[in-house]
Order: C-alpha cells, then structure tokens, then sequence
C-alpha cells in the first residue's frame, strides 16, 4: 500500500503552518467537493484525501505523530493512537470525521467549522423560508381616474399560467404613485411568503387641467371687459361645470381659488384646491370704431403697467 504524505496531498512541504494548511484546505476544498463535481468519483476520492489530510495536520498531536512516524502511525499497530481511514462506495464523503467539535481542533476551529464556512451557507438557504420576490406592474390612467379612483383589471403572466387581478386605484394617486397589492409578488420559497405587486400609476395630460400634489390649476380666458369691469363666467372643475366671480380689475396671470375643488389627499382628509389662472385674450381684429374708443378709454384713464419696473 502505497505511503500517504499529507503536506503533499494538500500541495505543501513539511514545516507549513497552520495558516497555509488551513489556505491550502480550503481552495482544494472548493474544487473537489463532491457537489461541485457531480459523478465524478476521481473528485470524490481527491476530496477524501484533501480532508483526511486535513483533520491530520490541524490537529497537534496527531500532526506530531505524522511528523515523526509519517502515515504508518495511522496504520494498525503504527503508532499510540493510530487509526484506520476506511471510505467506503456511496458514503458520505464525511464519514470517518468527528463534526461534534472533537475532531481537529485548535485555535481555528473544527473541521466542521471551515466546512460549515466554505459551503454551510449556500445548502441552509436553501432550506430557510424566503419571502418572494417583489414585482411592479406600470398602469396607465387618464387624469380624472387618478382624481376620482378607478377600478381596473390587470393581466399578469406567472409561473403558473395567466392571473386576471381586480385593481381597485384610490381617489387622489399621481402621476408614481404605488398602489401596494399584498402576496400578489412572486412566490416565496421553503415555505416563504409571496412578495408583494407594486402598481405604478402612469398619468395621461388633460386638455386644460394641470396638478402640483392636491391642487389643480386651469387657465381661465377672460376678456378685457370681463377683466376690468368684472363678470360671472362659466368655468370647468373636476366636479364639473361651476359660476366664477371675476373680480373688476382683475390683472392677467392672477389666480383665483376654489377651495376644495382640487384632487383629493391620498393621506388624510380633505382635497386640495383648484386655481383658475386668469388669461386676457385679445381679439385680433379691431373694427376702427373700436380702436378709437379704445384710445379715448386709453386718454381718460392714464395708466402705466411699467411704472413700477422703471422703465
């Protein structure tokens, strides 16, 4: 039977330390696990040897008896203490170590210790409970969905074929916001909860309405009439069709708020407002009659938007 050298086994020469013993074990160990070599037996038994080695050298005394008897100290009548390697076909490749903690033991640990270490966490995750993964679906809504809430159905492709949802949107979600469906994500593991499905909202624009968070603004087109001697005028609103007080004087770009008319709070009571933003529209063909009376107007009421600007 052919002498073991176990410095050579793990690519070392005599007198290595603890420290590149415990190296060389482990880059060996990586590269001849059985798992990670599936079939092959050359693997296997290289595996065998590497760890049988290694029990050997990080214990001092039996590295001691190896320095000075070399393997016959293992043989049958080699040596105080001597022990028998048997592996046999279809075992364990562990069989014959002591994992309790009696094994090879010295400042750095068990054998069970660096084994648990190189490949101990990959097998317990696939044992510990996962929760699955989180998904996010992007949904496309028209604005007075978003303002007034929507119920919409989504299609979604799993694992185990096609899922129809029920989504119920809330009244006030803007353009990014997330409507959290609890469990609908993918599928734990190991008896892991399912994540959960994110429902991204996507806002189309509207015709006239713009939103900044809860409140909701519309340009209101008056005439310079309306504008200076004041008018009732008809106005759009989220909640529909509505009276607007335009106050005589009023300037172009000033705002007039309907309190409570805006797009309602996601958290909390309440809505936001809506502002009509006044717009003086012009016509752009003046009768000569009304030039002149626009320059009488112009005489009788001297005024000078630019004064305060200094220019």
């Amino acid at each position: 039977m052919a002498k073991k050298d176990y410095y050579e086994a793990l690519g070392l020469s005599r007198g290595a330390s603890i420290d590149e013993i415990k190296k060389a074990y482990r880059k060996l160990a990586r590269k001849y696990h059985p798992d990670m070599n599936p079939g092959d037996p050359s693997a296997e038994d290289k595996f065998k040897d590497i760890s049988e080695a290694y029990e050997v050298l990080t214990d001092p005394e039996k590295k001691k008896m190896f320095d000075q008897f070399g393997d016959a100290a293992f043989s049958p009548g080699g040596g105080p203490g001597a022990r028998t390697w048997t592996w046999k076909s279809g075992e364990s490749p562990f069989e014959g170590f002591d994992f309790s903690g009696s094994g090879a033991t010295d400042q750095y640990g068990s054998f069970s210790d660096i084994f648990s270490e190189l490949f101990g966490a990959r097998r317990s995750s696939v044992r510990r409970p996962r929760a699955g993964q989180d998904l996010s679906y992007t949904m496309e809504i028209d604005f007075m969905e978003a303002v007034g809430g929507v119920t919409k159905t989504v299609t979604l492709r799993t694992e185990t074929g096609t899922e129809h949802l029920t989504v119920t949107i809330p009244a006030g979600v803007n353009e990014g916001s997330r409507v959290r469906l609890k469990g609908k994500g993918g599928p734990g593991s190991a008896g892991g909860p399912s994540g959960d499905l994110y429902i991204i909202t996507r806002v189309k624009p509207h015709p006239y309405f713009t939103r900044k968070e809860g409140d909701i603004y519309v340009e209101i087109p008056v005439t310079i009439t309306e504008a200076a001697l004041g008018a009732q005028v008809n106005i759009p609103t989220v909640d529909g069709p509505t009276r607007l007080t335009i106050p005589e004087g009023t300037q172009g770009g000033q705002k007039l708020r309907l309190r409570g008319k805006g797009a309602p709070h996601l958290k909390g009571a309440g809505r936001g407002d809506m502002y009509a933003v006044i717009k003086i529209a012009v016509p752009k063909k003046i009768s000569d009659s009304s030039k002149k009376l626009l320059r009488d107007f112009d005489g009788q009421n001297p005024f000078n938007p630019r004064a305060k600007l200094g220019w």
